[in-house]
């Protein structure tokens, strides 16, 4: 199976997210897009055990900017079919750059990447003023495209309005809340993967 993490914005926590489901779920962790370093690959190694294996990019960009910005700073294009998944037995968590209509090039954007990988999305969705208007047309928008949602995560101190009203309007279940934390090492990610695995059950994934 595929999972690709997605957000309703940029640093809302995606590489966080995926760190815990790559853990939880036993599975590879790939980041087709990097722009900008540090990379969330290395980040990824750091906070994970061993048994996450990081796949390389497929576009690894110097320029912290849009990915179609960063392409064009380095003279080249980022083509989606150049964008192929690395060969792996296990589950596949896919990160991808900043939200889903973020472009890659003048044509495609962000969640053309887990269209055409047939990935199944995880949502995050950071606590904030407006974020229930930006989530909700996040998820209005991958199911214009027919996009499937496996659920959301929510990232930030606890909003039980923000957060009741999301699922109740979306429909979707809530895969975990990472609350904020004041400093993430592997013992967080330990610790929020063994939530996570336990939600996924219960919801019999």
């Amino acid at each position: 199976m595929k999972y690709f993490v997605t957000a309703i914005g940029t640093d809302s926590g995606k590489t966080l997210a995926s760190a815990i489901i790559a853990q939880a779920l036993g599975a590879d962790y790939w980041k087709p897009i990097q722009a900008g370093q540090p990379t969330d690959s290395d980040a990824v190694k750091r906070l994970t055990t061993s048994e996450v294996f990081v796949h390389k990019e497929a576009y690894l960009l110097n320029k912290p900017a849009s990915p179609h910005d960063a392409a064009k700073a380095e003279k080249i294009e980022i083509d989606l079919k150049k964008i192929i998944p690395p060969n792996t037995e296990k589950p596949l968590v896919i990160e991808g750059a900043g939200g889903i209509l973020v472009p890659l090039n003048d044509t495609d954007t962000v969640i053309d990447i887990a269209s055409q990988l047939e990935a199944e999305v995880i949502l995050v969705s950071n606590l904030y003023l407006g974020s229930i208007n930006h989530t909700l047309l996040s998820i209005e928008a991958l199911a214009h495209r027919k996009v499937k949602v496996k659920g959301i995560i929510f990232n930030g101190d606890s909003n039980p309005e923000s957060e009741n009203i999301i699922l109740s309007k979306s429909g979707l279940p809530q895969l975990l809340h990472i609350k904020t934390e004041s400093k993430i090492t592997s013992d967080v990610i330990e610790h929020y993967s063994e939530l996570f695995k336990r939600r996924w059950h219960e919801l019999g994934y």
